[in-house]
């Protein structure tokens, strides 16, 4: 359990894992101690991989987790790199269903020690699963073309609308359907989402304020067009008994030390470009 692969042989299965597409990298977890987690057992924490803290998100979710290359980075990978660099490990992300992590599957089938990917923090999702303190507000947002005329879901009576399954912003569209008259498009990920408004096969996009905002950034042709008031909160999860708890608390420690000496609003300007308001 605790033995340290040499670099040749470390390289040769970080390679191999790409390959395969087993697991990806998370960037900037490299604490130099991978092959060992003495601290994890101290601190009553077993882990999926030795030496690793190993993480289910479904990607992409910019800018919170997204491939940069062989890496995935974003503000969810740098936040729990906190835990994994408090803890002598690196973070080993692993791509999957998004239901898999908010049902517990993902930790009860022993894929991931944690789960990430700006999940709200819901009554059925801490029935199933443990689930850490909020890091991070946010609401829902509607996304048109800029010149669709679009304002509000009245608009788009008739029309489609798509939405991300297994998510709370697809439980908001569907909610709403009825008194609107719009029928609601699934996508699997985000990027299918986005695109597919920017190609017109659906008329607007209904997801997070924090993923829809930085894609208007980036396409001027695209333009939030409303937001919803929904008061959602977003926190990680991980199994509901065994470690999930410890890894729970271990990480509500380590944000409660980020937001006092100032090492969130710096994770957080990184990736949205302002501080956080509070």
């Amino acid at each position: 359990m605790n033995f340290v692969p040499t670099l040749r042989k470390t390289r040769a299965a970080v390679a191999l894992a790409a390959v395969l597409g087993l697991s990806l990298s998370a960037c900037g977890s490299d604490s130099g101690s991978s092959g060992s987690d003495d601290k994890a057992k101290a601190a009553g924490i077993t882990l999926v991989k030795p030496g690793k803290l190993t993480v289910c998100t479904h990607l992409p979710y910019k800018p919170f987790q997204f491939k940069d290359g062989t890496d995935v980075v974003g503000f969810d990978v740098d936040l729990l790199n906190l835990v994994a660099d408090d803890l002598g490990l690196k973070q080993d992300v692993v791509n999957i269903e998004w239901a898999q992590v908010t049902s517990g599957a993902a930790f009860q089938a022993k894929k991931c020690d944690m789960g990430m990917g700006a999940m709200t923090i819901t009554k059925e999702r801490q029935a199933a699963i443990s689930i850490t303190d909020p890091y991070m507000d946010a609401t829902q947002v509607l996304m048109a073309k800029k010149d669709s005329g679009i304002k509000s879901l009245a608009d788009l009576r008739g029309k489609k609308i798509g939405a991300q399954a297994d998510t709370t912003g697809k439980k908001y569209a569907d909610e709403n359907a009825a008194a609107n008259g719009y029928t609601v498009i699934p996508f699997n990920d985000l990027a299918l989402q986005e695109n597919n408004v920017k190609s017109g096969r659906v008329a607007a996009a209904i997801n997070d304020n924090g993923v829809l905002y930085p894609f208007v950034k980036d396409n001027p042709d695209m333009a939030v067009v409303a937001e919803f008031n929904t008061g959602e909160q977003y926190g990680f999860g991980a199994l509901k008994d065994g470690s999930g708890p410890k890894l729970v608390s271990k990480f509500n420690e380590l944000l409660t030390k980020a937001k006092s000496d100032g090492k969130y609003n710096e994770i957080y300007k990184k990736w949205f470009g302002v501080e956080p308001t509070k």
